[in-house]
């Protein structure tokens, strides 16, 4: 069918198709490997699914959306867009003020109903474990700028020799989005390792940046290839970490710092709204366990009752003082 002829009925059908559809990415041939959809008992992060995730269906739904409704403004295309809008959304955005709690409102037809995911981060032993698996001294330097800076991964791979500020300790990157070159913090100790690996491998050209390849001739280390170091280090530890996680380890590190606010968080890690960062706030059933333990190895404490009140008072409130 051609895309001027399309209606809501094979929209439907796209995303009845999205629903059961299988995706080949996700097809693991190794033998043993685990089953897709479960969780990993280690890092208590679910694996992906066999099939297409709720927020892939929904990404789909909007750029078909998108398309249809740049074609609908020139006149050329259907004559109602095969998608259909969410009026309620477009209300409930429409003439807010940002002091204002977002309202709530119905999901559209189509839509998928999406469940807010919660950062995943490494606990200090599961870093550390993570960073012993490192072989080079390229991949510490590496994964120490990720921990301390909280950058993305595209970001810091984009880093060049000029980037780097020695004296007051931050790396300039471009940030995502407004692509605007902003400064972020690097610790003392992944200096450290980004200058012994800088010494080993000696200084690049102008305009190229830092991360290199190590095998044939050096090339700009892409994010497919960093994404690929964390991946060898994971399959031999069994864990599911990824690259994204050491931003979401650095954010938790400094959220939960009593000497940061909150305010200050969100600057260095750049995001938008103060509410994206108070996701890392969260504290998670994983972090209490030391908490809990000693909790349940305290005695019960018996009930005791202020003096001024009459021991018939309290049995007839409590029943026998309890």
């Amino acid at each position: 069918m051609g895309w001027e002829q399309v209606t809501e009925a094979e929209a439907v059908a796209l995303v009845g198709w999205f629903r059961h559809a299988r995706n080949p990415q996700r097809q693991r041939r190794r033998p043993g490997s685990p089953q897709a959809g479960s969780v990993n008992p280690e890092t208590g992060k679910p694996r992906l699914r066999a099939g297409y995730a709720p927020a892939t269906i929904a990404h789909n739904l909007t750029v078909v959306h998108g398309f249809y409704a740049f074609h609908m403004h020139f006149g050329r295309g259907p004559v109602l867009n095969p998608v259909p809008e969410n009026h309620a959304r477009r209300a409930a955005l429409s003439h807010r003020s940002p002091l204002k709690t977002r309202a709530e409102h119905r999901r559209g037809r189509l839509r998928p109903k999406l469940s807010a995911r919660q950062p995943r981060a490494m606990s200090d032993q599961q870093w550390q474990e993570l960073f012993e698996q490192m072989r080079c001294t390229r991949d510490r330097a590496l994964l120490s700028c990720y921990v301390s800076s909280g950058a993305r991964a595209s970001e810091l791979l984009g880093v060049e020799l000029g980037d780097v500020d020695w004296t007051k300790g931050q790396l300039w990157v471009i940030t995502k989005g407004t692509r605007a070159r902003q400064p972020v913090p690097a610790s003392p100790e992944a200096l450290a390792h980004l200058a012994t690996y800088l010494d080993e491998t000696g200084l690049p050209a102008d305009g190229v940046p830092i991360w290199r390849t190590r095998r044939g001739e050096p090339r700009p280390l892409t994010y497919w290839a960093a994404r690929r170091i964390i991946q060898r280090a994971v399959e031999k530890l069994d864990l599911n970490w990824t690259l994204h996680d050491l931003r979401h380890t650095a954010a938790t590190r400094m959220a939960r710092d009593p000497e940061l606010t909150l305010v200050e968080v969100q600057t260095i890690l750049r995001h938008a709204h103060i509410s994206t960062t108070e996701l890392y706030t969260v504290v998670g059933l994983d972090d209490l366990v030391d908490k809990l333990a000693a909790h349940y190895s305290r005695p019960v404490q018996p009930t005791s009752w202020p003096t001024q009140y009459a021991a018939d008072d309290i049995e007839a409130v409590f029943g026998g003082g309890q």
